[in-house]
């Protein structure tokens, strides 16, 4: 195996490696963005929650204009 074979396993072999990082990465940011969807959704579920206990006609009346 000559010289220049060797170096450009090594170099294929660096390039694999950063992309493998960059791709272990993006795995962890898509797992956090989809827990902090679910974060969102639940909380917004516990709003309607909320909302869904008030009587009904609260606010059906209500003047906005200024």
């Amino acid at each position: 195996m000559d010289i220049g074979a060797l170096a450009s396993a090594f170099v294929g072999a660096k390039i694999a490696e950063v992309q493998m990082a960059v791709a272990a990465r993006m795995l962890r940011i898509n797992a956090d963005t989809a827990a902090s969807v679910v974060q969102v959704i639940d909380a917004a579920q516990q709003n309607m929650d909320r909302l869904a206990n008030v009587a009904a006609g609260i606010g059906g009346n209500l003047d906005v204009t200024a």
